[in-house]
């Protein structure tokens, strides 16, 4: 797949739960402003079923969707390697296949890279994201029952743009500028496309770029990616210094008061929306009672002051 290099383009690796696929591919197009373009590459993972449920969604998807599907798998990293390669200099979203995007995930990670020139790299907060966790950080926290408090919330935050240690593999924005300066995605050193985008990061890093946290957009995930065997040793040995930054990034976390700032916010929309929805609730018992055209306040229902 060939695309233009001014408008960012969403990577989805396919993989092989199919029911977090239709998830993704579900939320994806709620949350996704039409049009826009977005690459399904299977590395021949996806079995009878996934194949349908894509194509059942290419055909009445609003987004300008591709999928392709290999003749031969080769390794996770060089598969995304492949992948990120075929785009030329656009900007992409590397997203994984078992996300589900927050509303408004894709411009705000946009308006990130539109809003710092230095930023190479921006990763979302998610439930289940290392460095960029939330409520907690490195924790494998649940997915939030209500991701569209959740994309409010982080909306309203400062746009601040922070520094992570590397770029978060659930879902990230990558520069084409940047990757024209830094070369291709090492896809043969790692078997991980976690560890080749931590190594990528780093590389971004050392050329003078950010590898920045986009606090106003949000991604959920179950499962935290990880590193395949032997990863963490290249790693070590390409970048001595980045285990040690890491551990000190977790053990202090230095975005503690950002985290705590989104909490706070997504109270406050949950107590707005359950405002909200009392007064639906009154007001629809009042019309069924016959008095639609006496306002009711919230918290009554039929007349009667809630306790």
């Amino acid at each position: 797949m060939a695309v233009a290099a001014s408008l960012p383009v969403v990577l989805v690796p396919v993989g092989t739960d199919d029911e977090a696929l239709d998830a993704c591919l579900a939320a994806l197009e709620v949350g996704t402003p039409a049009g826009t373009r977005v690459w399904l590459a299977d590395n021949i993972h996806a079995g009878p079923r996934g194949l349908e449920l894509i194509r059942r969604w290419l055909d009445d998807t609003a987004l300008q969707a591709d999928f392709s599907r290999r003749r031969q798998r080769v390794g996770e990293a060089a598969h995304l390697a492949e992948m990120i390669a075929a785009c030329g200099d656009a900007d992409v979203i590397v997203l994984a296949p078992d996300t589900v995007p927050a509303p408004g995930w894709f411009d705000q990670l946009v308006a990130c890279l539109a809003h710092d020139a230095a930023i190479g790299s921006a990763s979302t907060w998610c439930n289940a994201g290392e460095t960029a966790s939330w409520p907690r950080v490195g924790d494998v926290n649940a997915v939030p029952e209500r991701l569209p408090d959740v994309a409010r919330a982080a909306a309203a935050l400062p746009r601040v743009y922070p520094e992570l240690p590397n770029a978060v593999a659930h879902a990230v924005i990558l520069r084409g500028s940047a990757r024209r300066r830094a070369g291709a995605l090492d896809g043969e050193s790692y078997g991980s496309w976690y560890a080749s985008l931590v190594d990528y990061s780093l590389r971004l890093a050392g050329l003078g770029w950010r590898n920045a946290l986009c606090a106003n957009a949000f991604v959920a995930r179950v499962h935290e990616a990880g590193p395949a065997e032997g990863d963490n040793d290249v790693l070590a040995v390409r970048w001595p210094g980045w285990h040690k930054r890491l551990a000190d990034f977790l053990m202090h976390d230095p975005l503690r008061s950002l985290r705590q700032d989104l909490q706070r916010r997504v109270q406050e929309e949950a107590r707005d929306g359950a405002q909200q929805e009392l007064f639906r609730q009154a007001t629809a018992s009042t019309v069924a009672d016959g008095n639609p055209g006496v306002p009711v306040e919230a918290g009554q229902v039929n007349g009667q002051a809630g306790s």
